[in-house]
């Protein structure tokens, strides 16, 4: 699979080629869907507590006798249905965690790279890591790009320069190739991604061996998105020749010769 390369400047400086492993898949929606919710689980701490009524302070004595007052009988001023009492059912400190198979959790993180890709939202840039580190140079370099609401901007190793440029930017995000997972990649809008880091993309969670042969229902649907992709390449074409001989000027018509 080959992608155009960008330079700093916006334009195409080239080509790179992509393993279809990775970004070239069918992206499994109900897998990447468990995955993002098992890492919200995960990211939860569980430290939320109420006191039950056997433990707020206070309420060791009865408020009044049993009989005699006309009022209903009461063992406890900390009982719930008095103000300042315990709280029946309340959240107490608890686990969240989630397990999730590994093959299913590198299935996840190929299926959202995949989906970048069918949906033009994979960007690939070379030489970010020799701009200067000033927040007005990476702002023009994304908006050199693609027009997105918010970018995932990722590192094949830390990069103080680009950390320091993309820092105090709102929509832009920096993170290392190796922590890449499937909340940030759904999260940000366009996926920027350095020339370096794609080989340690691809040595992370490229299929290896026999597994890159597709049995018969996989290749059906790798012949599927390849007839995708190229409906949406000639759609595409036909628009930028469209658009191309729109701001072509006019050729002048030639006169009539005028016959004898």
């Amino acid at each position: 699979m080959q992608v155009d390369v960008y330079s700093t400047t916006g334009e195409v400086a080239g080509q790179t080629e992509l393993d279809e492993t990775v970004w070239g898949i069918e992206p499994h929606i109900a897998v990447m869907h468990q995955a993002l919710l098992r890492q919200q689980a995960n990211a939860r701490r569980g430290t939320h507590d109420t006191k039950t009524r056997g433990e707020v302070s206070g309420g060791g004595k009865k408020p009044w006798r049993q009989k005699g007052t006309g009022r209903a009988r009461q063992g406890s001023t900390r009982a719930p249905q008095w103000k300042g009492g315990g709280v029946v059912w309340g959240p107490h400190p608890r686990s969240y965690r989630q397990d999730m198979p590994r093959q299913m959790r590198r299935l996840a993180i190929r299926s959202a790279l995949s989906a970048k890709v069918a949906d033009d939202r994979l960007t690939v840039i070379r030489d970010l890591g020799g701009i200067e580190p000033r927040t007005k140079t990476m702002k023009a370099i994304l908006g050199s790009l693609p027009e997105s609401r918010a970018f995932l901007i990722v590192l094949p190793e830390r990069t103080d320069v680009v950390f320091k440029a993309a820092g105090n930017l709102p929509n832009a995000e920096t993170i290392l190739a190796n922590n890449l997972n499937v909340r940030d990649v759904l999260k940000y809008e366009r996926l920027v991604v350095m020339e370096e880091a794609i080989p340690v993309i691809e040595g992370l969670w490229a299929l290896q061996g026999e597994k890159r042969i597709p049995g018969r229902f996989r290749a059906a649907r790798i012949e599927r998105i390849a007839a995708r992709n190229r409906q949406r390449n000639r759609v595409r074409n036909a628009a930028a020749s469209a658009a191309v001989a729109a701001q072509a000027p006019a050729q002048p018509q030639e006169q009539e010769a005028i016959g004898a």
